[in-house]
């Protein structure tokens, strides 16, 4: 029989993170092969992760790398079933090289078949199941390139990483708010002129139809009704449009009898109020189109603007679950 000496163990155990009497148990099985052994463990690894393939594992880590160029960064998550594997440091530490890797690739196809010491990502995490006893998954892998790319997580759970056209004076600051933005309020697209038309108008008459629910409870109760708006998108609002709700505006001011030299001073009031009311589609899923949650004054396409000619070419978010 081959002697296992605490070396052997220990330098296994430092290759694959498994507990001492597996790394043991797994050298005994080689006999004292360290390359077999490895192959024990991932073995050990696919079994665990076969009888847990229908596990939920909607823990985890969200973590994102930038280049040193600032050009190029990715968000993934690795996923696990519990907040306390989740949190452990040793999980963190895989999350962080399995990142480090992560940014060398294009797609989630390319990085899973990528080389993680001598065993490619995918088995990595295989192994790793077998070695934590959870399963274990890369559930979200996103990257962009950008002339300058600035990131946000939030305690772990979402990151955002967003690109500028340029790198302008004080682009860190503004692509940490921007992807803390992205973070928070989770929009799903940059602008409004990103929709497809059969959505917006799939989505306009879904969201009629609840708040006309809505309202037949809020009259039963005696209750203020909900406001039925005729649009959800500033793709839908056309200069005929806007033109339209313009005069509707100027009759209302007139019926109430309010001098006509004083219009000028409420109309932006009401059009302002008009197109909020009309586009809380874009507000909810837009980035540009999004209140600034630093400022609720101001969109944050307008904030963008204070840091003079540089646009946001693109962002990404990830989350756990």
């Amino acid at each position: 029989m081959v002697k296992i000496t605490a070396g052997d163990v220990k330098n296994l155990r430092e290759a694959t993170g498994a507990g001492m009497m597996d790394c043991k148990n797994a050298l005994v099985e080689a006999e004292g092969n360290f390359e077999k052994a490895i192959e024990v463990l991932r073995k050990k690894g696919q079994k665990v992760a076969a009888k847990r393939a229908d596990r939920e594992s909607t823990e985890g880590l969200a973590i994102t790398k930038i280049n040193a160029d600032k050009t190029v960064g990715v968000a993934i998550v690795l996923a696990c079933e519990t907040d306390f594997v989740g949190k452990n440091d040793s999980f963190k530490e895989l999350a962080t090289q399995f990142v480090d890797i992560a940014i060398n690739h294009t797609d989630k196809e390319a990085f899973l078949q990528a080389d993680f010491n001598g065993m490619t990502v995918a088995n990595k995490l295989i192994e790793q199941t077998g070695v934590i006893g959870e399963k274990l998954e890369i559930t979200a892998f996103e990257r962009i390139e950008a002339a300058y790319i600035g990131s946000y997580t939030h305690i772990g759970k979402i990151a955002a990483i967003v690109g500028l056209s340029a790198a302008t004076d004080k682009a860190d600051v503004l692509t940490k708010d921007l992807a803390m933005q992205a973070a928070s309020m989770g929009a799903t697209t940059l602008s409004y002129n990103d929709f497809d038309p059969s959505f917006v108008a799939s989505e306009t008459e879904a969201r009629i139809a609840v708040i006309e629910k809505d309202n037949i409870e809020l009259g039963r109760l005696g209750k203020t009704l909900k406001n039925v708006p005729q649009y959800i998108s500033m793709a839908q609002l056309s200069d005929t449009v806007i033109a339209s709700a313009e005069e509707a505006a100027k009759a209302e001011l007139k019926a109430e009898g309010k001098p006509e030299q004083i219009w000028d001073r409420i109309l932006p009031g009401k059009m302002e109020r008009f197109i909020s009311d009309n586009t809380t589609l874009d507000q909810e899923q837009c980035l540009l189109d999004q209140k600034f949650i630093k400022d609720e004054k101001q969109r944050v396409a307008d904030y963008v603007k204070t840091y003079g000619d540089v646009t946001v070419s693109d962002f990404k978010r990830v989350t756990l679950g």
